[in-house]
């Protein structure tokens, strides 16, 4: 084969091969508030929620303020409804036991999700014990992504104490991880500017995300560990802003895998 044309060829394959190797996905992080649309008091919309999700066509979704057959949202498993809306795998983690049911948070997959694990958070100071969901989601080409999901306390000492137990648990992955969330803290408080030490964050099309109706306060993340080989495709909150006191925050990720 003339030099030539070997080159070509060559150059040919490295470029199928990269492109084999890389994953588009879609991600989705939302706080529900319980799926109560802010101003209804006691009206609960699942349905509305599912279709939002359904709607972002997103192949990941983080989900916090999920109720477990509680009182206030009509004694619904909202974790398994919502899976079942959406037709999606899905894995519940617990912040705290409240009646007889649960509160905490959810993450859904159109993928299977292949490994689960959950983590309490350290409370250095009383509060509400908040938690860290991480799976494992095995993608159509066989591939498998880390994905985490968690809903950080209000109260500063606690935010960085759980932003520290996160990284430590980051270090162990070597497989791309993306982390998602309601983080409660703006990006020029400490706990992000942590997090940004081993994670990166969107900072060309980001924006506030809270409250629903004229939001001050980017408070809701996606975050990619800064060991991933990632660009950023389209990232954006959603324009929907009548079902939770938060916006959705949506992300497409090319991703590089090994």
């Amino acid at each position: 084969m003339p030099k030539r044309i070997f080159i070509i060829f060559s150059l040919l394959i490295s470029t199928l091969t990269a492109a084999l190797a890389q994953e588009r996905i879609r991600v989705l992080s939302y706080n529900i508030h319980h799926g109560n649309p802010p101003g209804k008091p006691g009206e609960i919309d699942l349905e509305a929620v599912a279709k939002l999700i359904l709607e972002t066509n997103a192949d990941i979704i983080g989900i916090q303020e999920v109720d477990v057959k509680l009182s206030r949202s009509n004694m619904i498993d909202q974790a398994k409804a919502l899976a079942e809306l959406t037709g999606m795998d899905y894995f519940f983690s617990k912040g705290i036991d409240m009646e007889n049911g649960q509160y905490g948070t959810l993450i859904l997959s159109k993928h299977k999700i292949v490994g689960r694990r959950r983590y309490d958070l350290p409370m250095p100071v009383a509060s509400e014990q908040r938690s860290l969901a991480i799976v494992d989601v095995q993608l159509s080409s066989g591939k498998i992504i880390s994905f985490a999901n968690t809903h950080l306390d209000l109260k500063n000492e606690n935010k960085l104490a759980q932003v520290d137990h996160i990284l430590e648990l980051a270090d162990w992955y070597k497989r791309p991880l993306i982390l998602v969330g309601d983080l409660n803290a703006t990006p020029d408080s400490a706990p992000i500017k942590k997090l940004e030490g081993s994670f990166v964050r969107n900072t060309s099309s980001n924006g506030p995300t809270h409250p629903n109706v004229e939001p001050k306060n980017e408070i809701d993340y996606i975050m990619v560990a800064g060991h991933t080989k990632f660009t950023w495709k389209d990232y954006k909150r959603h324009s929907e802003s009548n079902l939770s006191d938060h916006l959705a925050v949506n992300a497409d990720l090319i991703v590089q895998f090994d």
